[in-house]
This record gives C-alpha cells, sequence and structure tokens, in this order.
C-alpha cells in the first residue's frame, strides 16, 4: 500500500486535513476496504452497512422526543372539538377552528428562526428551549376556563418550532446512507403515536377530561427535556462558516422538496376532512370506532415502506423510489376522485387506497428531511430544515381550509382533484430533481 496513504490516514485520525493523493492511490490498490474512525463525538465511518451504536442511540431518542411530542397533540385532535361547546365561546365555529389551526400557523412562524439559532447555537440548546415553551402552552390550556385561553395556549405550544432542529440533529449524527432509515424511525414513530391517540383520546377524556389531557400533553414535554438532557448522545460539533437564508431560497434543489413537503401535507390534511365521513356512509363505522381502521392500516404500511426505503439506501436509487412514491400518491388521488364521484363508495377500495396513501405518504415523509439534509450546505441545515417545516406546517393549515371550503361548496371529489393537481406539479418538479446516489464507503470527503 503506498506510503502517501498511511501519511494520509494518520493526518485525518489526529484531526489535520489529508492530502487526497493519498487517498486517491489507494483506489487503486485491492486495500481500499477500510475503517476510519475520527475519534469524536461522530458516527465513526466504517466498511460495514450496519449503524453504529451512537446513530441507533442518536436516532432512537430524537424520535422518541417526536413521538412524546406529537402524542401531546394527537391525543387532542379526535376529542377537543366535542369538548370545546361546553366552554365560554365554544359554540363558535370559527374560534375553535382557530384553537386547533393555530398552533400550525406558530410553527410556521418559528421554524426558520428555532432552525437557523440551531445552526448559530447548537440543536439541544434549542430543542430544550422549544420544548419549555410547548410545556407552557399545554399548562396554560390546561388551566383555560373559556376558548380564548386555550387558544393562547395553543399559539404558545406551536411557537415551540423543533421540528427543524430535531431533524438537523439527527442529520448531523448519522451517516447518509443511513439517514432516510433514521427520518423513517421518526415518521414510524409518529405515524404509530397517531393510532395510538385514536384509542387512547376518547379513553383519556372519560378519565382525565380536556383538562387532564393537555396537563398530560405538557408532562410529556417535561419528559422529553429530560431525554434531550439524559439520552440524546452529544451534538458533533457544528460545522464552521454561515449560510444565509438567501442562499438556501435560492438552491433549487431545495425549493423541488419544498414544494413537495407543502403539496403532501396539503393533500394530507384535505384528505381527511372528507374521509372520516367515507368511513361512517359507506363502512357505517361510528366515529369512535375509527381507529379499527386507522391502526392497522397505518401498522401495515408502516411495514410496506421499509422494502423500498432499503432499497433506495443500499443500491443508491433514492431518486426512482422518491418518484415512484408520488407515481402511488398522483393514483391514490385519481382514484380517491373518482371514487367520491360516485353515489357510494367502495368500502374495499376505499381501504385499499387508504393503504396506497399511507405507504406512499410515509415513503415521502422519511425520504424528504433525508434529502434536504443531504442538499444543505453543512453549516445551514438548520436553515434549509426551518424552510422546510415551514412550508410542511403552511401546507397543513392551507390543507385544512381548502378542504373544507372545496367540501362545502363542489363536493368531496373536488377535494381529490386539488390532490391530483398539485401530485403532477410535484412529478413534473422532481422528475428534474439530482439523483443522490449511495454514498461509497471511504466518505466523499476524503477521496
Amino acid at each position: 500500500m503506498p506510503l502517501a496513504f498511511f501519511e494520509g490516514l494518520e493526518r485525518v485520525k489526529t484531526g489535520q486535513p489529508a492530502t487526497i493523493a493519498g487517498f486517491k492511490a489507494c483506489r487503486k490498490t485491492a486495500y481500499c476496504s477500510i475503517s476510519i474512525s475520527f475519534m469524536s463525538s461522530t458516527p465513526s465511518i466504517d466498511a460495514g452497512t450496519g449503524m453504529t451504536r451512537t446513530e441507533i442511540r442518536a436516532s432512537t431518542s430524537l424520535a422518541s422526543i417526536f413521538a412524546l411530542r406529537m402524542l401531546g397533540l394527537f391525543l387532542i385532535l379526535p376529542v377537543f372539538s366535542v369538548h370545546a361547546k361546553s366552554l365560554p365561546g365554544g359554540n363558535n365555529a370559527t374560534l375553535v377552528g382557530l384553537a386547533m389551526g393555530i398552533y400550525g400557523l406558530t410553527q410556521s412562524f418559528g421554524q426558520i428562526p428555532f432552525g437557523i439559532a440551531s445552526d448559530k447555537y447548537g440543536r439541544k440548546r434549542v430543542i430544550i428551549i422549544g420544548l419549555v415553551l410547548f410545556a407552557l402552552g399545554s399548562f396554560i390550556a390546561a388551566a383555560a376556563d373559556d376558548i380564548v385561553w386555550v387558544i393562547i395556549g395553543r399559539a404558545v405550544q406551536g411557537a415551540g418550532a423543533i421540528s427543524a432542529a430535531v431533524t438537523a440533529f439527527i442529520a448531523d449524527s448519522t451517516r447518509e446512507e443511513h439517514r432516510t432509515k433514521a427520518m423513517a424511525m421518526v415518521g414510524g414513530s409518529i405515524g404509530l403515536t397517531f393510532a395510538g391517540s385514536l384509542v387512547a383520546a376518547p379513553l383519556l377524556y372519560q378519565a382525565i377530561g380536556m383538562g387532564g389531557i393537555f396537563a398530560l400533553t405538557g408532562s410529556l414535554s417535561v419528559l422529553a427535556i429530560l431525554v434531550v438532557i439524559y439520552l440524546v448522545p452529544a451534538a458533533p460539533p457544528l460545522p464552521p462558516g454561515r449560510v444565509t437564508i438567501r442562499e438556501v431560497l435560492a438552491n433549487g434543489e431545495l425549493m423541488r422538496l419544498n414544494y413537495g413537503v407543502f403539496a403532501l401535507h396539503l393533500t394530507q390534511m384535505a384528505m381527511f376532512v372528507v374521509v372520516p365521513s367515507a368511513l361512517i356512509q359507506s363502512g357505517h363505522l361510528p366515529l369512535a370506532e375509527h381507529w379499527k381502521i386507522y391502526l392497522p392500516v397505518v401498522l401495515l404500511s408502516f411495514v410496506l415502506m421499509l422494502p423500498p426505503i432499503f432499497i433506495a439506501e443500499k443500491h443508491g436509487k433514492s431518486k426512482q423510489v422518491f418518484i415512484a412514491a408520488i407515481v402511488l400518491l398522483l393514483f391514490v388521488q385519481i382514484g380517491m376522485g373518482v371514487l367520491f364521484a360516485q353515489a357510494q363508495a367502495s368500502w374495499i377500495w376505499l381501504l385499499a387506497l387508504l393503504l396506497a396513501f399511507f405507504i406512499a405518504f410515509n415513503i415521502l415523509e422519511a425520504s424528504q428531511p433525508s434529502l434536504v439534509s443531504r442538499i444543505a450546505p453543512p453549516a445551514g441545515k438548520g436553515a434549509a430544515l426551518g424552510v422546510y417545516n415551514t412550508l410542511q406546517a403552511l401546507g397543513l393549515f392551507c390543507g385544512g381550509a381548502l378542504g373544507g371550503w372545496l367540501t362545502q361548496h363542489f363536493g368531496g371529489a373536488s377535494v381529490f382533484i386539488l390532490g391530483a393537481g398539485l401530485t403532477v406539479v410535484w412529478l413534473i418538479i422532481a422528475a428534474n430533481m439530482q439523483n443522490l446516489p449511495r454514498r461509497s464507503r471511504v466518505q466523499a470527503a476524503l477521496v
């Protein structure tokens, strides 16, 4: 093996910049299957295909933070509109809708500042501040005696916009070839939390009431703070340099993904404005029993989305799998549009399309943050993911508003016409995106 290679390897181990010549020389020999450790808090780069213990610990602990926080939100959704009628001002549908939606609105305002702050001051610090705000808002809502104070509490909850910082933390702590798996852990935890909340929310509401549920969400946020402090591994050092928000917005590849997450979540929220009613009418299933549909569908979709994710990671087919998921989403929107245009929707087809939707949604939800973190400049991951999560929150807000308006004026099928149109545009935009191949065993920075 060339002497230059050993010199370069020694410089890397001691934290010094290595000459490229030594590593290029190695590529001409039969000894290129190497393992290099940087002797730092970042994951080691090795020739193995599995995640390191540090990567697994970081991914699972940060996914649990997402899950604890999202559980606090999802527990409220199935029961709040009913509970609101018992509050002064709760008969005003506009105020009830504002109480539900203002969380997403303040989230959209906070994602970019929190993301930029995490680039500058560190991920853990910003995540803890966001969780404190979320806990404070939860306890305000728990103590509320009218709808206005619930709205204030929900607004403070949303101000703790930590999604960008947590996602950037995961990106910092994992190698590129395993990043989508880590993001899939987050997506899976959110899906399981959503399904579980549909079962638990009515039971908890009967046991501890709405105030108790809000207090529970605050307690879960405090628990998440302890997870950040004691379980999440130390954050890798932030890369040097500074990236402005203008540079992030000028990146065409990032803007493709930003449009994608906006379209995906607008479509999701608009779709679920009309799907619950269809389950009641077509399946004669009361609202309280909808979890019997959502729970198995979400669980099965999570299992079925794993093989495409592994194929994308192992064979460098991230773009192909990504495009295939968008095509599947388009078929779901077209199928749902045809279904809802009929007088009586087919129960079996509705279930099949729901399963297909969640498979596509889970793949895209796992892939997109991973792609953002790979495309974004190292010093601007937080800012890039802040913009990404802002568009996600705006998509949820617009989806609810447009879905309700379209259903009221043009019927349920119009929701899926909108979804199909947005997905076609997304497919055209995504078709021209760069393909990011699987990273080589010796990282590109060294070769």
